[in-house]
């Protein structure tokens, strides 16, 4: 069997953390330097495309719909809103890591089918939370997967977006009929609560990480 390869480094600006993007034969992989695990992997999307796809259908056939999504990963939650989005919508995908744009216009692009050339697609380089903090109402969905949950684990600063003021500056920042989405990989009754409070109605919908009835159970946290 082929071994992975590393093709690519990059360090999370503000922390230091260096990610390993991995490639064998057509399988890449996203890794944490000096850690075994995998933050992501090409062959384990079902739950990245399910937090486009969950979130999207709420508005599919909304006239210029205005789409934000936290993190391009491998791309697969950009290219999964655009299948379902109509042709004159704007997708715009705030990353922290230039790097991680690169790859998804380099040699991983071709794992989700190079997403970013669409042209309703649109790359932010900066942090999310700069623009949930604008509050600017213009949002028809936000779709936020920044990073493993709740509880951050590739950067500390992530746990804003979970934390009662971050739910409410994309609360600001969503359209009267918008759709809040988060994902997680795995279930915390406090936020689902914490969503609650901040005056939405929320769903948990699990969702499994290969294909529908295979792989690991994420979720997907939907608010309106």
């Amino acid at each position: 069997m082929a071994r992975f390869e590393e093709i690519g480094t990059a360090t999370i600006p503000g922390n230091g953390t260096r990610l390993r993007l991995l490639q064998r034969n057509d399988e890449f992989s996203i890794r944490i330097a000096g850690t075994t695990g995998e933050l992501m992997n090409s062959r384990l999307h079902g739950s990245e495309d399910a937090l486009a796809t969950l979130a999207c259908e709420r508005i599919a056939g909304q006239h210029g719909a205005r789409v934000l999504i936290g993190g391009l990963g491998m791309g697969f939650t950009l290219a999964a809103a655009l299948t379902a989005l109509d042709a004159d919508a704007r997708v715009t995908v705030a990353e922290l890591v230039p790097e991680v744009e690169a790859w998804n216009r380099g040699p991983l692009g071709a794992a989700a089918g190079h997403p970013l050339n669409d042209t309703r697609a649109g790359v932010h380089i900066g942090d999310v939370a700069d623009l949930l903090r604008e509050g600017d109402g213009n949002w028809d969905a936000i779709l936020l997967d920044v990073d493993n949950g709740p509880e951050g684990l590739t950067r500390k600063e992530n746990n804003w977006i979970y934390s009662p003021e971050g739910i409410a500056a994309a609360q600001k920042s969503l359209s009267s009929d918008g759709i809040l989405a988060y994902w997680s990989a795995g279930p915390e009754h406090a936020f689902t609560e914490r969503l609650r409070r901040a005056g939405f109605s929320v769903e948990p919908v699990i969702v499994r990480a290969l294909r529908p009835g295979k792989g690991a159970r994420h979720v997907i946290w939907l608010a309106w």
